[in-house]
């Protein structure tokens, strides 16, 4: 996620906003830059690479006498390079603007200013912002702002300097966070807390839909109708290290709790209005997409469990065969490939050695490949036709949550876009689908309000020695994933089986020091899953359930039971992760481990 720092006062702004970028580096960036009002126009410096290469640039001349802006970018629209840094300035070099978040709409604006003469020199969606300004003229940038935001479709923070008002930002929210910092004749303003916390504990949390005016003396907020309005001053008694984790213990809860806005950037602008996906990034016909006769899903892994589920659904949807297979494996198996072949490559990084080896051997094949990644411009998507980011933004804790969710939002998104293109879905059921898949967020963040209640369950098992997580259908890659998790970080011996599978020899382990995380959401082997963990109970197992709310007959079969809210069944995955992430997390607390460095884990393996 990009950062955003300004400054307004008699202070040097860039020996404020330099540390201030480096309080935010733990939130990932690949580019940053600064821009400040010096007496003779805009001065902006930026560059691709670190903090510390930004402060090399400025050759100790940290000279400025005006408002400064400064930013830290995660790639989205546009490779990592200078050219594509924050801060962007319209054709006059008079307005400078750094953002958050995602235009939708930058495209059409772009043409748009384009055609009256404007002149781009990026291949952002922020850039559009500064010539949308500019073509207000005159107006007052605080007006200029406001009808630029009314323009723009997506989510945006952004903050705003002109060389006509040295001595003021102008910021606005929609959808991406912002704070303003009071200070005594000096106001500041930030991405995050940590960025500001250094200078002062008091702080505005600027809502959606507000425009904000910082002077050194004032700050006035408003909403998109000019009409003024009064945010609550809160203290904040956080130290800096707290801060970065916005109050959490550890990057992972505190990732876990993100996985709603992160779920909310990936669909963003990929469904419209008729309840059709739309996937600009595919740049392939209908008609090449029908050509496709069977496809290939390429991962490791976390990302492999996307793939488990990926192949449930496409082969429901699109009707094609539909082969999974551990990157590590797949091109020593000498698969046979063809340009009728579809390949997904799914990497978090997209730098993973194995699914970059086995997405190399595709291509040279003939297949057709589309990368799924959440890292811009990363070496999977150089190799690839084609590339959905997941948006999911960067990801401290080892153990992936978020990018994983977003990885099976996009997946799915993906799934019914090719159904959609193939004309294997009618209208009714996409509709009906799309409807679920976008009510996900949300009933993600209803699980996580009521998180306490799988607290009880890690704290009655933290001693365990032993966990089988078993599913059935689509199910198995929820309890796959269920099952990494608790490894990665708890070091439990937790194993992964279909639950049919069990009578065929593992079921030979079980007896009462075991506990069974059975994973049974509603669905067409809903009874059979229930069979299976029957069992298991009769064994001796202790029974833990994840079921779908309201499901009498599976809280007939114990009394510890899990649930999520109802949905379509291949999209259960989505929620069915989130309580056995939780239950993971917290059964590596209660063992005293650091739950963000897991021992002799990587978060992008590079190695073969």
């Amino acid at each position: 996620m990009c950062g955003i720092v300004g400054y307004v006062g008699p202070k040097n702004a860039i020996e404020v906003i330099l540390p201030g970028l480096a309080h935010l580096e733990y939130r990932g960036y690949d580019s940053a830059g600064i821009a400040t009002v010096a007496s003779d126009g805009i001065s902006r410096i930026r560059n691709a690479g670190r903090i510390a290469d930004l402060h090399d640039a400025f050759n100790g001349d940290f000279s400025s006498t005006g408002a400064g802006i400064g930013h830290t970018r995660w790639a989205t629209h546009g490779a990592p390079t200078e050219e594509n840094a924050h801060p962007h300035v319209d054709c006059s070099a008079g307005v400078a603007v750094v953002h958050n978040g995602i235009i939708e709409n930058y495209a059409g604006i772009k043409d748009r200013l384009t055609a009256a003469g404007h002149v781009f020199t990026s291949d952002t969606d922020t850039e559009v912002l500064a010539h949308l300004i500019e073509s207000h003229g005159e107006l007052p940038l605080a007006e200029a702002v406001r009808r630029t935001m009314m323009e723009c479709e997506g989510a945006l923070a952004i903050a705003v300097i002109r060389i006509s008002e040295p001595d003021t930002i102008v910021a606005a929210r929609d959808g991406s966070p912002l704070v303003v910092g009071l200070g005594d004749g000096e106001n500041f303003l930030a991405s995050d807390i940590p960025a500001i916390l250094a200078h002062t504990r008091k702080m505005l949390v600027i809502d959606d839909h507000r425009i904000v005016t910082l002077l050194p003396d004032s700050v006035e907020v408003t909403d998109l109708d000019g009409t003024v309005v009064t945010p609550e001053v809160r203290e904040v008694d956080w130290d800096i290290e707290a801060a970065e984790k916005g109050g959490y213990d550890d990057f992972m809860i505190k990732e876990i709790y993100e996985q709603p806005h992160a779920m909310r950037d990936t669909l963003r602008g990929r469904i419209d209005d008729q309840s059709n996906v739309v996937l600009p990034e595919i740049p392939l016909s209908g008609q090449a997409i029908r050509g496709f006769d069977k496809v290939f899903v390429i991962a490791c892994g976390t990302s492999y469990h996307a793939a488990m589920m990926t192949k449930y659904a496409l082969e429901r949807w699109t009707r094609m065969p539909v082969e999974i297979d551990i990157g590590s494996e797949f091109r020593y198996r000498a698969p046979v490939l063809d340009d009728k072949t579809l390949v997904i490559g799914i990497s978090q990084s997209g730098e993973t050695t194995d699914t970059l080896a086995a997405v190399r051997y595709a291509a040279r094949q003939g297949a057709y490949v589309v990368a799924v990644t959440n890292v811009v411009d990363s070496s999977m998507a150089r190799y690839a036709n084609a590339t959905l980011y997941t948006r999911s933004g960067p990801e401290i804790g080892v153990a992936a949550t978020k990018t994983f969710i977003s990885q099976l939002l996009l997946l799915l998104l993906f799934s019914v876009y090719l159904a959609q293109e193939r004309g294997s879905l009618d209208a009714g059921r996409r509709i009906a689908l799309l409807d679920h898949i976008k009510a996900l967020p949300d009933q993600v963040a209803g699980i996580l309000e009521r998180a306490d209640s799988i607290k009880v369950f890690a704290d009655k098992w933290t001693d365990a020695r032993d966990f089988f997580f078993l599913g059935r259908g689509v199910s198995c890659a929820t309890a796959a994933e269920g099952a990494l998790k608790l490894k990665e970080i708890s070091y439990a011996r937790a194993e992964y089986y279909p639950a049919g599978e069990m009578k065929h020899g593992p079921i030979a382990l079980i007896d009462d020091s075991v506990v069974v995380v059975g994973v049974v959401p509603q669905g067409d082997l809903h009874s059979k899953s229930l069979a299976n963990m029957e069992e298991m109970k009769a064994r001796g197992a202790n029974l833990l359930l994840l079921l779908t709310e309201g499901d009498q007959d599976g809280m007939r079969a114990t009394d510890d039971v899990m649930t999520i809210p109802p949905t379509e069944e291949m999209l259960s995955p989505v929620l069915g992760v989130v309580p056995l992430q939780l239950l993971s997390y917290w059964i590596a607390k209660n063992r005293g481990l650091d739950v963000d460095k897991p021992r002799n884990l990587a978060k992008t393996v590079t190695v073969e």
